[in-house]
């Protein structure tokens, strides 16, 4: 009869410890991300860091805040920031690091985000295969792919992913997903986004 009983223990004693690391992962990996971007920030004035732990995090932040702000508020900045951005593009050696890094940032912020359009990709015949992903050009004919599309297909759990271009016969709009939850769909490996937890698959206890 202890046997039973003790195997019932354990299994509650594994069954509340995994619990408890489903609670504490994501809160402390996201506390750690916080803290090493704040400390990175701030090592950038170490002695001011020293005394006055977290101003230099906030005088960066703010600064750029003020930035944008001005950037895209006043003509006398719009037209400041549009030289500096047209001389570092014609610069040489400098541009192929300022132009794809642009590139890569407005795709995500702005208000020329790219990764705004979800789609559904077919990847394969048979067996038919959907992947979800971003319409990124919706005409290849510059390059003779008429009638083909380019598609960015992100990583799940990484900041990765791929292009690939294809028929547009293979693609469709995704409905009922904002781009933001298609996102969040596709890098969650399909467990997060347009549903609630309660329909998520849960293999019995």
């Amino acid at each position: 009869m202890k046997k039973p009983n003790t195997e019932k223990v354990l299994n509650l004693f594994l069954k509340s410890f995994f619990q408890g690391l489903m609670i504490i992962g994501p809160v402390g990996l996201t506390v750690f991300v916080i803290y090493y971007i704040i400390s990175s920030i701030d090592s950038i004035y170490p002695t001011i860091a020293d005394k006055y732990p977290g101003v230099v995090f906030i005088s960066v932040i703010a600064l750029t805040t003020l930035l944008g702000y001005f950037g895209n508020k006043f003509i006398v900045g719009r037209f400041v920031f549009d030289r500096i951005d047209s001389l570092l593009e014609r610069t040489p050696g400098i541009r192929h690091i300022y132009t794809p890094t642009k590139d890569v940032m407005s795709s995500f912020v702005g208000d020329k985000k790219k990764f705004n359009h979800p789609v559904w990709v077919k990847t394969n015949e048979n067996p038919e295969i959907w992947r979800i992903g971003f319409l990124t050009q919706s005409d290849m004919s510059d390059v003779e792919k008429h009638q083909y599309v380019a598609v960015y297909l992100p990583h799940s759990y990484a900041i990765s992913g791929w292009v690939i271009v294809t028929e547009e016969k293979n693609v469709k709009p995704v409905i009922g997903m904002s781009a933001a939850a298609a996102m969040k769909f596709a890098v969650s490996g399909g467990v997060a986004g347009f549903h609630s937890d309660k329909n998520i698959f849960k293999a019995p206890e």
